[in-house]
């Protein structure tokens, strides 16, 4: 039996379906290091398959996209990257681990095609903006999968059992709710797809205005709860609370994104978030007290919360070259960013001290800002 939904309610389910599975392996880190026996280090450098296999699906894949078709990768793009999550932990070896996260990379990099791309053509469809409250359900997706992964480390069951049961409850969930899922028409301005998804100089200017976003919510997610013990040597649960706070009034702020974006423009809702998320980074880098932080990582999380989001409606609604096609060119990028700036953002923490992990932000929210009218029309 396949769940009846409207359109826009199965692009809400895809989001967090694929961010709950993308981000079950990422509260189950430190165990996994642990069973491998290796250092920092290493296992960051075992973690760049996933975006190995992410940048090559969006290089190459969205041709092969186009003929497999949407409801296809959909149905069977997250239960693979399921697969080969489980298939990574089974073995506490680097290179089996690194060697596994490449294909699960592949399937991520095509998912973010897919679902974007549909979140842009069901606006067009249903002509109401939803791109921002998609990603809401990626973030609000994300945040359940840290919670989950939280309790099931709680109560001491094991990474490989945790991915296991995943997979298990995932793979029918999607089957269901997915399985009546008919892609929206493509606009009617869209070009043929090249080859390969190379950026152009629009693209290009669109990832400026991304960048300090995905790299500060990267930081969010990888480094609160170090900087708040480092800091003020916070209780676990209060470090734990640092990750939430940014992924929830993320959450919160994209859901609410899209009436704002409709009143005041992508551009100056753009410029607002830029100049929330300096506030944001400043509070945590000149740290006074630890409440003071938490609300300065809740404002980050604002600030982060649809840059993202606006560059791929800019990008997807472009006019040179097919929607898939500058997704993917701007999603290569980005999302690269997203997975390999806040692992490589350690060796500023330790010669600069954490705090300079957010600092690293200001001069991009800088560049970006002033890059922002990019975001007014894709051919702008």
């Amino acid at each position: 039996m396949i769940s009846r939904m409207e359109p826009q309610h199965r692009v809400f389910a895809a989001f967090a379906f694929y961010a709950f599975t993308m981000g079950s392996i990422y509260p189950r880190l430190a165990e996994i290091k642990e069973a491998m026996g290796v250092e920092e280090g290493v296992l960051g450098l075992a973690l760049l398959g996933m975006p190995i296999g992410t940048f090559f699906a969006l290089t190459f894949a969205s041709p092969m996209i186009e003929r497999v078709g949407f409801r296809q990768v959909l149905l069977w793009g997250i239960p693979v990257a399921g697969v080969f999550y489980l298939l990574a932990v089974q073995v506490a070896q680097p290179v089996y681990f690194f060697l596994c996260l490449i294909p699960a990379g592949i399937a991520i990099g095509c998912l973010e095609i897919v679902i974007n791309v549909e979140a842009d053509r069901t606006e067009a469809l249903i002509k109401r903006r939803i791109m921002n409250r998609s990603h809401s359900f990626w973030s609000f997706g994300f945040c359940a999968a840290g919670l989950s992964g939280a309790t099931f480390a709680h109560f001491g069951v094991s990474p490989q059992i945790h991915l296991f049961i995943v997979l298990v409850l995932i793979t029918p969930v999607v089957l269901w709710v997915l399985g009546g899922f008919t892609p929206a028409p493509a606009r009617g301005n869209e070009a043929p797809s090249p080859r390969f998804a190379l950026p152009t100089v629009p693209v290009l200017i669109l990832v400026i205005v991304t960048l300090p976003a995905l790299l500060m919510e990267g930081a969010g997610l990888d480094w609160s709860a170090i900087y708040m013990d480092t800091v003020f040597s916070a209780s676990a649960f209060v470090a734990g609370l640092a990750v939430a706070v940014v992924t929830f009034s993320q959450a919160i702020a994209r859901y609410f994104a899209d009436g704002f974006v409709d009143k005041y423009s992508p551009v100056s809702v753009g410029r607002a978030l830029l100049l929330l998320l300096a506030v944001g980074i400043l509070l945590v880098l000149f740290p006074v007290a630890s409440t003071v932080s938490l609300i300065g990582f809740a404002i980050m999380g604002v600030g982060t919360s649809v840059l993202f989001p606006l560059a791929m409606s800019a990008a997807a609604q472009r006019t040179d070259r097919a929607a898939t096609v500058n997704v993917a060119a701007l999603a290569q990028i980005s999302f690269s960013a997203f997975l390999v700036g806040p692992p490589l953002l350690g060796f500023v923490a330790e010669h600069w001290g954490i705090q300079w992990v957010y600092g690293f932000g200001l001069p991009l929210v800088v560049v970006a800002f002033m890059c922002v009218q990019s975001l007014s029309s894709g051919d702008d």
